[in-house]
């Protein structure tokens, strides 16, 4: 058995799921969680062929809230565990991660986003932003990649574990069905031979010793009698959410110092977004970029520092203006306009983000 699940870095051409797949393996996780549900199944397919060369395991569960409970119950007892889904299945995921975000437990969550809202279509969409930014009943204190390829979504899903257990928050990749399906080519890797440090998981229960007299005790509290004891342990995990957004919000910009317009999307509807600008860039129009890596939490100082100085945004997404909420949140008392460019569910071509953009510049 190879030592490394990874032997070199090497070119390769897969879809988005077998991505994910091989990236949960390269970031050591031990065993996934899952039910099966379109456009993600082929993580499991992957992870299932995987596993076994690996000494890794897989439970499949009888839906997603079993899966999202057996997620914590792995972690629980130490184990680098994760799960994937999408459309109904992260709104079922929802209860389990609220949990995971009130006990402070490092879970990883995949979710490759389907039209809706309920069943809708398999394919595609960017409609569950909302849902997995502030998803649950709690604050939404979380963290959530947007990927916009695949060489992405192996990059961002090994931060993704490594996040979520350096900062104890429930960790989400936000791609989508585009990126499930297709194939383009990437580079694989192992991340310690690109100098990553791997947060190595531990047991949250079952350690060795007594509490309380070999060690202190285990306190993973999700349920509070008192309205006083909630709103005091709200106060600490907000404390420490707030003290480090700032560092791990992540974003991409270019020509935004004198632009007349900014170009804002997310995840793969920021290719589009990209070739947009630039070529409206080559044609002498002023126009700027600017994508949300992490939707939670959002790049909120880079955010206002451009909305101080440009007078219109173009907001670009496969939704009804999921990002644009987000946007308008951090970029709260600018005077900014943000224009839309709203498919809910429908991809987005380059040529329809220039035209709607030299409409609004003219």
């Amino acid at each position: 058995m190879p030592s490394k699940p990874i032997q070199d870095e090497k070119r390769v051409f897969m879809t988005g799921n077998e991505v994910v797949a091989w990236a949960a393996l390269a970031a050591r996780a031990d065993i996934m969680y899952g039910y099966p549900i379109t456009p993600q199944n082929e993580i499991m397919h992957y992870w299932t062929r995987l596993a076994p060369k690996h000494d890794k395991k897989f439970l499949q569960t009888e839906d997603e809230l079993s899966a999202g409970f057996t997620t914590i119950g792995g972690v629980l007892a130490g184990f680098k565990a994760f799960t994937a889904t999408a459309g109904p299945g992260n709104t079922l995921m929802q209860e389990p991660m609220s949990m995971a975000e009130m006990m402070r437990l490092p879970t990883v969550v995949v979710v490759q986003q389907r039209g809706g809202p309920s069943t809708a279509t398999v394919i595609y969409s960017q409609q569950e932003v909302m849902l997995t930014t502030f998803g649950g009943n709690g604050e939404g204190l979380r963290i959530v990649y947007s990927t916009a390829n695949h060489q992405e979504l192996f990059d961002y899903t090994i931060k993704a574990f490594n996040s979520a257990w350096k900062y104890r928050f429930p960790t989400f990749v936000l791609g989508d069905g585009y990126q499930a399906k297709m194939r383009e080519p990437l580079t694989i890797y192992d991340p310690l031979d690109k100098n990553i440090e791997l947060v190595k998981p531990e047991p949250y229960v079952g350690k060795p010793g007594t509490p309380a007299i070999d060690r202190p005790p285990t306190q993973l509290r999700n349920t509070f009698s008192m309205e006083e004891e909630l709103f005091e342990a709200l106060q600490e995990i907000i404390g420490d959410y707030e003290k480090v957004a700032p560092e791990i919000a992540e974003y991409q910009s270019f020509g935004t110092e004198d632009a007349d317009l900014v170009i804002i999307a997310h995840g793969v509807v920021s290719r589009a977004a990209r070739l947009a600008v630039k070529e409206m860039q080559e044609n002498g129009l002023k126009v700027g970029y600017f994508r949300p890596i992490t939707l939670r939490p959002m790049p909120v100082k880079e955010i206002q520092e451009i909305a101080s100085r440009v007078k219109r945004f173009l907001v670009v997404e496969s939704a009804y203006g999921q990002l644009a909420r987000l946007l308008k949140e951090a970029a709260y008392r600018s005077t900014a306009e943000m224009v839309p460019l709203y498919k809910p569910g429908v991809g987005v071509t380059a040529e329809e983000v220039v035209k709607k953009a030299k409409e609004i510049l003219s």
